[in-house]
């Protein structure tokens, strides 16, 4: 609100200065830039965050295979990913001169924006959340759904064989793994009796259940769904060098390759805030006591972010690839069937037993 009253109130002061007048900015106006502000300094922070994320992703893999990681451009290697950055934004994008070039370039661009286009409801703390819409969680999963796209254009335009093959693997390996992701977003939703993610969070806090710990085979099958949507290993059937040398982003270099490694993450670290904030509170403490509630919520979700994101990269790390004929068994013999009767005993549970005792 006091971003929207310096909008208005920015031309008055600036013909005041030149010894002019003006007259307030109109609210329209002000609402939209101070949204724009606001959405700006998020994205640039998020970006920030997300080479760190990167980083540390490499310090585990490093860590695991017992060597020392990046170590080099800055301290610790601290300055690595930022190295790297520099690096894709100088060097030449290459296009296959039998590649679509509108829809090869357009792909990367879908990509990294429905995944950056994603945060809008995720909320940070209370009332820290840039659009607190009613209907967050559909928003979410509609957006998030979305992303498939990018790789299926990526591995048309590019007229190649390996790219293609990726690009329908991408296609069969994200739909099946949504189904499970979408009913064990209902059994939260039951739970909260909200698909505000801001309500949902707040709904941990004063239940009796306190966080949905007790949906933790709900939230299995939403870690490992979430590894299978994000194309990270052992579900990096999508990229699996050995068969398809990389997969649907082959043919690109440079920025565009970028664009695709940058949605990747962003994907990432998004399911990692969805795990903390459906299962584990979000930006509440683990106790509500103190000293614990005295810490400002967005580093409980941070903290917690911090801890899914290790948990991705340590199955990334010690976890042999899946065989996709395995991939797609475990979606739909595995993970649908049991997800499928969850809700209905969540249900259940809700209707017959919660109600009564609250």
């Amino acid at each position: 609100m006091a971003l929207i009253h310096f909008y208005q109130y920015l031309p008055v002061w600036l013909a005041h200065f030149f010894g002019l007048e003006a007259d307030p900015m109109g609210y329209g106006w002000a609402w939209f830039l101070s949204q724009a502000t606001l959405i700006l300094i998020f994205d640039v922070v998020l970006l920030v965050m997300i080479a760190f994320f990167l980083l540390f992703d490499r310090k585990i893999f490093a860590a695991v295979q017992m060597r020392r990681g990046p170590n080099v451009v800055g301290a610790f290697g601290l300055l690595q990913s930022f190295a790297d950055l520099l690096k894709f934004a100088l060097k030449e994008s290459i296009i296959p001169a039998g590649a679509n070039r509108v829809i090869f370039i357009l792909a990367p661009l879908i990509t990294s924006t429905l995944a950056l286009a994603s945060y809008a409801v995720i909320p940070l703390d209370n009332g820290w959340v840039i659009s607190d819409i009613n209907v967050g969680i559909l928003y979410l999963f509609a957006v998030s759904s979305l992303g498939v796209y990018g790789i299926i254009m990526g591995g048309w335009a590019s007229n190649s064989k390996y790219p293609f093959l990726s690009a329908l693997r991408s296609a069969a390996q994200m739909v099946s793994y949504e189904v499970s992701i979408g009913f064990v977003l209902i059994t939260v939703l039951l739970f909260a009796g909200s698909l505000n993610l801001s309500d949902i969070v707040r709904a941990q806090a004063h239940g009796w259940y306190g966080f949905n710990i007790i949906l933790t085979p709900m939230m299995v099958i939403f870690f490992v769904s979430a590894i299978a949507e994000t194309n990270r290993p052992p579900f990096d059937i999508v990229e699996a060098e050995s068969e398809l040398v990389a997969g649907y982003f082959v043919e690109y270099s440079s920025t565009p390759f970028l664009l695709f490694f940058l949605g990747e993450f962003l994907n990432i670290v998004l399911m990692s805030a969805m795990l903390s904030i459906l299962f584990f509170g979000g930006w509440l403490p683990v106790w509500n006591i103190w000293p614990l509630n005295a810490i400002p919520g967005i580093f409980w979700l941070l903290g917690k972010v911090v801890f899914f994101f290790f948990c991705f990269a340590m199955v990334r790390s010690i976890v042999p690839r899946y065989r996709y004929d395995q991939l797609m068994r475990l979606g739909w013999k595995v993970f649908l069937p049991t997800s499928l009767v969850w809700v209905v005993l969540t249900a259940g549970w809700v209707l017959f037993v919660r109600g009564k005792v609250m």
